[in-house]
């Protein structure tokens, strides 16, 4: 199982593990990082989520799946939202609705701050 890992513009990390499973890999990863987006590669979706985010002073790791095993255990803990799937201190937001709707009801920024992702 492979999927590629990007962080705030750097190259690309494995994040392969033989004795985790794509759940534990996957709870771990939003566990691990404040601001997280998993999705499929080239999804245009997560790119805006991307841009979005940075526009407000953030910087997410950017989680690209290539496994159907992984895009289902993201999906899973993402809950009904499927890919792209964002989480913010380990809670689930959602995809690009489930963000704009945060940032146009200005509560995005709070959850940010909260989650020490901005500062």
């Amino acid at each position: 199982m492979a999927a590629v890992v990007k962080r705030r513009g750097a190259t690309a990390l494995s994040i392969d593990g033989a004795e985790e499973s794509a759940e534990a890999r996957v709870g771990r990863l939003i566990r691990e990082n404040p601001v997280v987006i998993f999705s499929r590669q080239g999804c245009c979706m997560s790119h805006v989520m991307k841009r979005l985010l940075a526009a407000v002073g953030t910087h997410p790791t950017s989680i690209e799946l290539e496994e159907a095993e992984e895009e289902a255990a993201a999906a899973v803990a993402a809950g009904s939202s499927g890919l792209p799937a964002l989480f913010v201190s380990g809670v689930a937001v959602g995809g690009l609705e489930g963000l704009m709707g945060l940032h146009l009801r200005d509560l995005l920024v709070p959850m940010l701050w909260e989650a020490g992702a901005l500062r």
